[in-house]
């Protein structure tokens, strides 16, 4: 038996992407801790059977004598745990968690990188520094960790390329996996179908759907002038956005934006299967990810996607396969695409059923679960 210690710096990300190789590692006979801040996901995670350590950390601070007391945070709540793994998540617990792991003797420290984030998009004086910066930390903590996994194929060969990791410690699992089984158009026929959209008043509609954080990055703005562009020739299609806004960032899309032009926003919703069940065509027009589950969640319930030519979506869409990859920010590229597949329906079964094989064979929880129960069994 080994104790293992999941580290990240939200419950709602071990809960929502690391709970089934938690459970797995548990089955097998393993002790796992979940350690994280205090949030509204602490109790699901002990009601999944995780003994849950909390600790403090400032997930968007900058000043480094904050940052060392989010390092001291996390060595105090892991130091009497006798953890024989540490695997961390994304960047400040891969960063901080790796120094206060070596500090507090843990013998095995994993890290997983999910992708770079949003200082990688833009080119600006600020993001430049950010970027240097955490490479050069990425760079000390990748040298103390044992190995990491990467959800991607390019965020690896940037690190490679800048000498930031040696090739020898990446592992690729693309994705966290996706419920092939929850995410199933067997469970819709066409009367439940025909139900969910007469509740959303788009009955015998043809339903674009774009589900994502209400922020620029993720191309909302993109989004909404390509359906403004498709309603003018085809008036006849509906389009959702479903996601909310978070004020606390720059980024952010203003609610008065979300309300106007062609687009139905929804804002935050919890029935996400219902909704994607019955769209037609999938649409995620995002600058940067790291391998983004929403696509594999339409690609497993067999939904044609139209997504942007970049880090993480092109991992999830075979171009004129499963769906249409398009330049970023050029609205009028990705309304032409959405266009085509408006137009053709076998076109849109066709790459739907292309999706759907693909995410049974590459995104399937329960292979991804047991390539992370063989990678711990190698380094370990």
């Amino acid at each position: 038996m080994k104790t293992f210690g999941f580290l990240s710096h939200l419950d709602l990300n071990l809960h929502l992407f690391r709970t089934p190789i938690m459970k797995e590692l548990m089955r097998q006979g393993h002790k796992v801790y979940a350690i994280c801040p205090k949030g509204d996901k602490n109790q699901a995670l002990k009601e999944s059977g995780f003994e849950v350590i909390n600790y403090e950390i400032d997930r968007k601070g900058l000043n480094p004598f904050r940052e060392k007391k989010s390092i001291d945070n996390i060595y105090k709540a892991i130091k009497d745990l006798k953890l024989d793994v540490l695997h961390t998540f994304t960047a400040k617990p891969n960063i901080y968690g790796t120094f206060a792991g070596q500090r507090a003797g843990v013998p095995i420290i994993l890290n997983l990188v999910e992708g770079l984030g949003s200082f990688y998009i833009k080119d600006s004086v600020k993001n430049i520094l950010i970027r240097t910066l955490m490479e050069r930390l990425y760079k000390k903590a990748f040298r103390i960790s044992k190995g990491c996994v990467f959800v991607n194929s390019d965020d690896p060969a940037y690190m490679i390329r800048k000498k930031i990791i040696k090739e020898e410690k990446v592992k690729i699992i693309k994705s966290v996996g996706v419920d092939t089984n929850k995410f199933d158009m067997k469970y819709f026929d066409e009367e439940k179908i025909k139900y969910i959209k007469e509740k959303l008043g788009m009955k015998d509609k043809i339903i674009v759907l774009m589900v994502a954080r209400a922020i620029w990055d993720k191309g909302v703005r993109e989004y909404y002038e390509a359906c403004d562009i498709v309603k003018r020739s085809n008036p006849d299609v509906e389009f959702l956005f479903v996601g909310g806004t978070d004020d606390g960032n720059h980024s952010c899309a203003s609610e008065s934006f979300l309300k106007n032009g062609s687009v139905v926003w929804l804002g935050h919703r919890d029935d996400i299967v219902e909704l994607t069940s019955c769209c037609d065509i999938y649409v995620l027009p995002s600058y940067r990810e790291g391998l983004p589950a929403t696509l594999m969640e339409a690609a497993s319930m067999a939904k044609p996607v139209v997504a942007t030519n970049t880090f993480g979506c092109r991992d999830v869409v075979d171009d004129n396969i499963n769906g249409f990859l398009v330049p970023i920010g050029d609205p009028a590229y990705l309304a032409k695409k959405i266009n085509i597949l408006v137009e053709d329906k076998d076109l849109r079964y066709q790459m739907g059923q292309a999706g759907r094989e693909k995410a049974l064979n590459e995104f399937d929880v329960n292979k991804v679960v047991k390539q992370y129960m063989e990678y711990y069994e190698k380094i370990i």
